[in-house]
């Protein structure tokens, strides 16, 4: 009777909770999945269509794939960029010498600022005639690109934009760092190791569950990249040339300009199912590479 009471109390604890996955997450995703099947537009009923929205992504939308080519480029260079970068930044900050909490922070405040207010101070950076990056560059003689406004550069531009906001990465490194037994390093130095060997066989194998962890959440993050491509874009359509038209950027296009909501449904459910494989490789991966300090 005790043990059945408290799991009455137990369930009421996380009754709102319950609800608000039922009524917030589960609904909604349900509702659009069976949404996806149908031609509809908010205005009109639900008419079921079968796969035919998926046939159309697949068979006849140019700007789908360029939307999945674009988001793919982005993913696959800004994320292992940003790792690195990460780690190298955090690899500087974790040492014992004056001043570091200083740099630390310095690192770090990008990752704290306003997003709509970042994009804008680098599309100020970034304008090729008065911007400071192309002024920079011509103090060494360098010509410097049409960034957002050259569809060669505008993907790259992102790109760096994204690397100035490593220290929120860094932060999980330098804690994880920090968390390495000094015993390690203290019989690597007795065994003669240099700085570089303890960095590749003491430092890198036990932060490995936090790089894992940073790779998963920053390629999902990666495959949602949204407010930079609208807010600089020139049309808030990916131009130029479509080169900033990202996955969620056509969806939104489909959703709430054109108000093909179906078809933007169908999108947000192969979205959902790339990046829930791309998820499952990670882990399978991660068995190969990842060591866990109990293990």
């Amino acid at each position: 009777m005790y043990k059945k009471k408290e799991n009455l109390y137990g369930y009421l604890f996380i009754l709102p909770w319950i609800i608000g996955f039922v009524g917030l997450t589960l609904g909604p995703l349900l509702f659009s999945l069976y949404g996806s099947f149908t031609n509809y537009n908010v205005t009109s009923q639900m008419d079921f269509i079968g796969f035919q929205n998926y046939k159309e992504l697949f068979m006849y939308d140019d700007l789908f794939w360029t939307s999945l080519y674009n988001t793919m480029y982005f993913v696959i260079f800004s994320v292992p960029l940003t790792t690195m970068i990460a780690i190298l930044i955090s690899t500087l900050m974790n040492q014992n010498i004056r001043g570091m909490r200083v740099f630390r922070t310095i690192y770090y405040l990008p990752a704290i600022l306003s997003g709509v207010g970042v994009y804008l101070l680098w599309m100020q950076l970034l304008d090729p005639s008065t911007g400071l990056v192309n002024q920079f560059l011509g103090l060494f003689g360098i010509e410097g690109p049409n960034w957002l406004f050259d569809p060669e550069w505008s993907k790259p531009s992102l790109i760096i934009m994204k690397l100035w906001s490593a220290g929120g990465s860094m932060l999980l490194y330098l804690a994880a760092m920090q968390g390495v037994s000094k015993a390690l390093y203290e019989a690597a130095i007795m065994d003669g190791a240099s700085r570089v060997q303890m960095f590749f066989k003491i430092t890198l194998p036990m932060i490995t569950p936090i790089i894992f962890f940073d790779i998963v959440t920053s390629t999902i993050g990666a495959f949602q990249i949204f407010q930079e491509a609208y807010v600089m874009s020139s049309d808030n359509s990916g131009a130029p040339q479509n080169s900033l038209l990202f996955y969620n950027l056509y969806m939104w296009i489909n959703a709430f300009n054109l108000f093909d909501m179906g078809y933007a449904m169908a999108m947000s459910w192969i979205l959902f199912i790339i990046v829930l494989v791309l998820t499952i490789i990670n882990f399978w991966l991660a068995r190969r590479w990842v060591h866990y300090e109990g293990e």
